[in-house]
């Protein structure tokens, strides 16, 4: 009998972001993609990021075989340098998204914790008892795949994220032949599918369609300095980009740590397409006629430290917006950044800048699949058993309804969540389990955080606080001053003073008469009765 695949969530399945899952084959592990999301300002506050729980492999670490990356996002590789910090292993992904990864786990010093193995398109790869191809994708990041393990109960295919476009900018397409033969062939058993716009109907426009619109608003806007945003790993928006500044007679200056990084290695491997003679230093901007620049800047989700961020504060060390200048945000919020970004575009405007958005023109396109999109895999792949995963809830639910419409038996949809435990042997697929996975908060001062710490915080955010301060010296057993009453966030002490000066009499009253003031205090008492008073 042949041992069964296990194939663990310990993160995107109910939220988007997180994206961490495990393939298990023969009691070894092999990791799919190590992602991070982004907080909720309003439920996480002084929340940095959140990781996936890694509880299950620290507890399993020997068993680990290594990790694929299906691509160079930060919700698929963000969190490598957190648990590259208790847990050694090697990666696999192409050469670009392991040079993303790879400056990330630089800055965070972890180099000596991994090795980096480039894979290409197509290959079928063997690692460990993984036989594992790699499919090319189309995405929003170059070098996206999706991933088919070869098991003895058929292939697990898991999509990565995906579109199907037709015209994409490097001439990638998703290649639906390879698996329209290995459904045909070898037989998908179970197909893990990208669910981020399975709610959204018809099909997701190209990538080029954005070069047509960034060409007319450079055109139209040739008596401005041009300032875009977008995501530092979009390496086809940064060429379109680039490629409409330069078609109007302009040089372009990235500015941003990640943004200059990531140009440079696209640059070197071909990937990216900029002369030397339109490509200028950020710092040397201030000499040219602000009409012939276009600068390509990180910050399109609002990040407090962003570059952009810095400008629309007038922060910034390199450029000061105003008049003269037009904004274009070239993304769209991720869920939960809606606010940050709204504030951004609004001190932007408040400095006169013209601010182009996504809401108001095709600055961006989505790279991910709409159900137009998704049926045709579906269809294609052919899956016996389908599970929807990279998604919230809802996300996932009309993913599954579309897969029942396409033909998948409805018995045969797994709605998964986080934590969940697939077994697949030849009678099926079927959940045998859970795994801890919990949100892991990190605060970017002091690391990794509680849920309890997150509670209280959410506590203050919500009620308030008031704090009683006394001292007392407990060797004589006296109250040496106080007690000062502190409040933050319930009531304005200058508008209840007699509020408060009656409070902290009622609390030394109750501290003195109770016999806590002895020598040798217990201070734990002390606190209680001041608690109990106040």
């Amino acid at each position: 009998m042949t041992n069964p695949v296990r194939i663990i969530f310990l993160g995107g399945l109910g939220e988007v972001g997180r994206n961490c899952a495990c393939i298990e084959i023969d009691n070894r592990i092999m990791i799919l993609d190590c992602g991070l999301m982004f907080p909720d300002s309003t439920d996480m506050p002084g929340v940095d990021l959140v990781l996936p729980d890694f509880t299950y492999l620290k507890e399993n670490a020997s068993r680990i075989e290594g990790a694929i990356l299906t691509h160079a996002h930060e919700d698929h590789v963000g969190a490598l340098s957190y648990l590259l910090r208790d847990v050694k292993f090697p990666l696999y992904g192409s050469e670009l998204t392991l040079g993303f990864a790879k400056n990330r786990i630089d800055e965070a010093r972890l180099s000596d914790r991994t090795s980096y193995n480039v894979v290409f398109d197509n290959e079928r790869r063997q690692i460990g008892p993984f036989e594992v191809e790699f499919i090319p994708v189309t995405h929003s990041v170059p070098n996206g795949f999706a991933t088919a393990f070869h098991t003895p109960h058929g292939v697990v295919l898991h999509s990565g994220d995906f579109k199907i476009d037709l015209h994409p900018i490097d001439g990638r397409l998703t290649d639906l032949g390879r698996i329209g033969y290995l459904a045909n062939t070898k037989r998908i058993a179970v197909l893990l599918s990208d669910s981020t716009n399975a709610e959204n109907a018809g099909f997701t426009p190209s990538e080029s369609t954005v070069g047509d619109t960034l060409r007319q608003l450079f055109s139209e806007h040739t008596d401005k300095r041009i300032i875009t945003a977008c995501f530092a790993s979009h390496i086809h928006r940064v060429q379109q980009i680039a490629n409409a500044a330069i078609a109007n007679g302009r040089v372009v200056a990235t500015l941003g740590r990640s943004m200059a990084n990531n140009v440079a290695l696209a640059r070197q491997m071909g990937l990216l397409t900029i002369p030397d003679a339109a490509l200028v230093d950020i710092e040397k901007i201030d000499s040219l006629d602000p009409r012939r620049v276009c600068i390509i800047s990180t910050g399109s989700q609002g990040e407090p430290m962003s570059a952009l961020s810095k400008m629309a504060n007038g922060d910034s060390n390199f450029v000061t917006v105003g008049d003269g200048d037009v904004v274009i945000l070239s993304s769209h919020a991720i869920p939960g950044n809606e606010g940050s970004v709204n504030r951004v575009i609004d001190r932007l405007m408040r400095r006169d800048v013209q601010v182009v958005h996504s809401g108001i023109a095709d600055v961006h396109v989505s790279g991910h699949a709409r159900q137009g999109e998704l049926a045709v895999l579906l269809n294609v792949a052919q899956p016996e058993w389908f599970v929807p995963v990279h998604g919230e809830y809802r996300q996932l639910w009309h993913h599954a309804q579309l897969a029942e419409r396409m033909g998948v038996a409805k018995d045969h949809i797994k709605m998964s969540l986080d934590g969940d435990v697939l077994e697949l042997d030849e009678t099926g697929l079927r959940k045998v389990g859970e795994v801890p996975s919990a949100y892991l908060y990190v605060d970017g001062i002091v690391g990794e955080m509680s849920e309890g710490v997150l509670r209280d915080r959410q506590m203050l955010a919500d009620d308030g606080v008031v704090m009683v301060v006394l001292t007392v010296d407990v060797h004589a057993g006296k109250l040496v001053a106080g007690p000062e009453i502190i409040t933050r966030g319930w009531v304005h002490a200058e508008e209840a003073e007699d509020l408060i000066d009656e409070a902290a009499a009622v609390v030394r009253g109750d501290i003195e008469n109770s016999g806590a003031l002895t020598a040798g205090a217990d201070v734990a008492e002390i606190q209680r009765r001041a608690r109990r008073a106040l």
